[in-house]
């Protein structure tokens, strides 16, 4: 199983977007805090739909008790400051992959830590959407392994 955490995630539809997608493929999906909304949050409802009932996903004071918690393999932050493009890197079942808050990103702390990934984009462009991000990373290592779990 391969794990999504978004770190300190702001945008409630973004996030139940995200798990909404997990419930589709199989990922597992970590939110750190502070989060920008509540787990109860009506926009996160409409988007995760019936799927939040269908899906685990974890709550974490902070990343480190995060990590320590779940059984995982290679770590990639996941920034438009990152070093490798994502399509570069052969992914296997426990990677974790770390996404920042929609309006700053991740702390370069993180970024310098663990291996950066980025998604290529246009110069003109500031970001992609948080959740089409996930989208892209998920699809990428799950297409890689075969589509399984």
């Amino acid at each position: 199983m391969f794990h999504i955490i978004l770190f300190e995630p702001e945008i409630p539809p973004n996030t139940g977007n995200i798990i909404r997608l997990s419930a589709n493929t199989g990922f597992e999906v970590h939110l750190v805090e502070p989060l920008g909304f509540k787990v109860d949050d009506k926009s996160l409802k409409r988007a995760g739909m019936d799927y939040l009932r269908k899906t685990d996903f974890n709550v974490w004071n902070n990343l480190e008790d995060c990590l320590n918690a779940i059984d995982h393999q290679t770590l990639y932050a996941v920034s438009t400051k990152g070093q490798t493009t994502y399509s570069e890197l052969k992914y296997k079942p426990g990677d974790v992959f770390i996404f920042g808050p929609e309006s700053r990103g991740l702390p370069q702390i993180i970024i310098d830590e663990y291996e950066s990934i980025t998604i290529p984009m246009k110069s003109t462009g500031r970001s992609i959407n948080l959740a089409n991000a996930v989208s892209i990373i998920v699809y990428e290592a799950w297409r890689q392994n075969g589509f399984c779990e």
